[in-house]
């Protein structure tokens, strides 16, 4: 094989362009990896339309990747070629800087991030940092692991490093691509899982989560019907609209959290005095590193949490990209490679 297919933007808001390009070579404490399913996440517009600064074009996006290693760098040891691995956001951390010094490794200030400042997943292979990958299980396909590797380790690392205790409530707000998965954490978690959307059409979903409620944000006050039960511990707010995760804070209970993992592009705007009367606080979350990842596969396969996925070769990467982006998907789509 001396030729891949990609899928890059040559330049901010460009088209997703199917190119073929030669393989790709790991350096030093690099792997390749032969990718055989590609998550595609809402992050991924950061790179498509150019948001984030520093991005090198033209760039392969995609940081949801499951395949199997098929080459590796010098100097890396614990992988050899042959085995299954996946990396997610956490590509790598430098090791230097002051997070990396106190051990917060995915604030990393130099953060690699597959898809943003190096090629991602939309392609048949590509080069990563060891140090970013986590071991799959045989139990997991390709492209059900994909997903849990952004979206399933953001809202299981989330929940499992909040103050929540099994017992507790806790509510998941939006059930869309990460709070369809919120809520089966949740609930496998131990934790009294309330789903919270618009309209009731979303209460048979919620249902086969296995939610222990559901409310309508449309038809009740979620704030009110949260205290009826107890007031939340935490709330993981999934949604991208600003309004409906300010107006949350109602819902929380003495102590309790808002937990924020989706990335409404408004600033929130919450009332400092409920805060401070009852010690509550608005925190954000972001995403895990390998062995989070690795923990959320091997959680997944034990509870059967699984991804609802749509799937798309990587020819229709851009038809892919657009069912996305409308959030008309149910839930995750992912390329998988023939």
């Amino acid at each position: 094989m001396s030729k891949i297919r990609v899928v890059q933007v040559s330049k901010p808001g460009g088209p997703l362009e199917l190119v073929e390009r030669a393989v790709p070579q790991p350096g030093r404490g690099e792997v390749r990896l032969k990718v055989e399913a590609c998550g595609i996440c809402h992050s991924d517009s950061l790179s498509k339309e150019g948001y984030m600064p520093g991005i090198p074009y033209p760039i392969v996006p995609g940081h949801e990747i499951a395949g199997r290693i098929d080459a590796v760098g010098e100097g890396v040891t614990g992988w050899q070629v042959g085995d299954r691995a996946g990396v997610g956001w956490f590509g790598a951390h430098c090791g230097v800087c002051e997070a990396c010094r106190r051990g917060f490794h995915v604030n990393c200030s130099q953060l690699r991030i597959p898809g943003i400042n190096y090629d991602g997943g939309y392609a048949e292979a590509m080069v990563t940092p060891a140090a970013g990958l986590a071991r799959l299980p045989a139990e997991l396909s390709a492209a059900d692991a994909a997903p849990l590797l952004c979206a399933g380790v953001t809202t299981f690392n989330a929940l499992r490093n909040s103050p929540a205790k099994a017992g507790d409530v806790v509510a998941v707000l939006g059930l869309g691509g990460l709070g369809h998965l919120g809520v089966q954490f949740a609930v496998k978690m131990g934790f009294r899982t309330v789903a919270i959307a618009r309209g009731q059409d979303k209460a048979e979903l919620a249902k086969k989560l296995g939610a222990h409620h559901y409310m309508d944000s449309d038809a009740v006050n979620v704030g009110e019907a949260l205290q009826k039960l107890g007031g939340a511990r935490v709330i993981l707010a999934t949604a991208v609209n600003s309004d409906a995760i300010s107006s949350m804070v109602g819902g929380l209970g003495v102590q309790g959290q808002l937990l924020v993992v989706g990335a409404p592009p408004q600033p929130l705007q919450v009332s400092v005095f409920p805060l401070i009367m009852s010690n509550r606080s608005v925190k954000g979350w972001a995403s895990g590193t390998s062995i989070d990842s690795e923990d959320t596969v091997n959680f997944s396969v034990l509870t059967n949490v699984r991804a609802m996925i749509e799937s798309y070769p990587l020819e229709k990467a851009s038809e892919a990209y657009e069912r996305m982006i409308s959030g008309k998907s149910r839930f995750r789509v992912v390329l998988t490679m023939q």
